[in-house]
């Protein structure tokens, strides 16, 4: 089991109500799931946890299967909503 920090961004951390939170966890999947039960009075962030992508300690996670994610001690989880703008 790691511990580490998920940060949230924009609508995600809006969704959670906080930037950022510990884990502890031993794959990306299971640090998504705890933060799923930490969170079940916000209905809303399971559903922008969909549409996220990832970087785990600054790598993207693309389109790996998150229980393939290991997770390190001391790490770092980014969870990015997609982001709308660019030039009109």
């Amino acid at each position: 089991m790691a511990s580490g920090t998920i940060r949230y961004w924009a609508a995600a951390k809006a969704a959670a109500g906080t930037a950022e939170e510990p884990y502890e966890a031993t794959t990306l999947a299971g640090a998504l799931q705890r933060a799923r039960d930490a969170h079940t009075e916000r209905p809303e962030f399971a559903r922008v946890l969909l549409r996220c992508s990832y970087l785990v300690d600054g790598a993207p996670v693309g389109t790996r299967e998150h229980e393939s994610v290991r997770l390190s001690e001391g790490g770092t989880v980014e969870v990015l909503p997609p982001f709308a703008g660019g030039a009109a």
